[in-house]
């Protein structure tokens, strides 16, 4: 067991626990920094768990690169009491699930085409009730030129998901790894959702974190799932 992969993952997860608190009690300083440094621990942790030597593993380095950097932007955005950051925001998470869906679908799923469509339908008609919310609230609130970039986004963090839980029925996929996947890629998209719904629908109380909680969670589930099938 490597002694300095543990210690370093455990860290990562302390430091998140820290910057769930502070988004509770309203640490703002504090969330400012425990939020990106978050994520650079988990990406040391990719990178002493599996290496960048892989496709797979290159991709969710740059996924988590891109998440860093919306992190920062949106903390500034909620911060600064401002939609400015929001969508340079949006734009680094978008990477962040492009990189996350090439990463994904490597190999390509053998999956029956009945069921990718059943499944792609499945969640596309969700999401896009979710989304009819979502835009209503951005036009009740003078905000038009924000529909289409997060139509755009939700499109991408759904295909996202089904590419995540698309590993499910891929031979190629070890035991552990797709549900790790899958479950991680779920929080994700379940964080997703409550910050446009807190944000743009209808306030919910300790939004944000729970917020901060699913979208962490989200992202170990991914990343351990990807370290536990492409890591050497």
């Amino acid at each position: 067991m490597n002694i300095f992969l543990v210690v370093l993952a455990v860290l990562t997860l302390l430091v998140a626990v820290f910057d769930w608190i502070a988004v509770y009690r309203g640490w703002k300083r504090r969330e400012l920094i425990a939020k990106p440094v978050t994520m650079i621990l988990l990406l040391a942790t990719l990178g002493v768990a599996g290496g960048f030597d892989s496709l797979p593993l290159i991709c969710f380095g740059l996924g988590i690169f891109f998440s860093l950097l919306g992190d920062i932007f949106l903390v500034i955005s909620f911060l600064r009491f401002s939609n400015r950051w929001f969508l340079p925001g949006l734009a680094a998470f978008l990477l962040a699930h492009v990189a996350y869906i090439v990463g994904l679908n490597i190999p390509l799923p053998d999956v029956p085409l009945l069921w990718l469509f059943a499944l792609a339908l499945v969640l596309g008609t969700s999401a896009r009730r979710a989304m009819q919310r979502i835009v209503a609230g951005l036009r009740e609130k003078g905000l038009r030129r924000l529909v289409a970039p997060v139509v755009l986004y939700g499109t991408v963090i759904t295909i996202m998901l089904l590419s995540a839980l698309l590993t499910m029925y891929n031979s190629n996929w070890g035991t552990w790894a797709p549900g790790l996947v899958s479950l991680g890629a779920l929080l994700f998209y379940a964080s997703d959702l409550l910050l446009a719904w807190n944000k743009f629908v209808q306030p919910i109380k300790n939004g944000r974190f729970y917020n901060m909680i699913l979208y962490h969670l989200g992202q170990f589930g991914l990343v351990a799932g990807i370290i536990l099938q492409f890591s050497r």
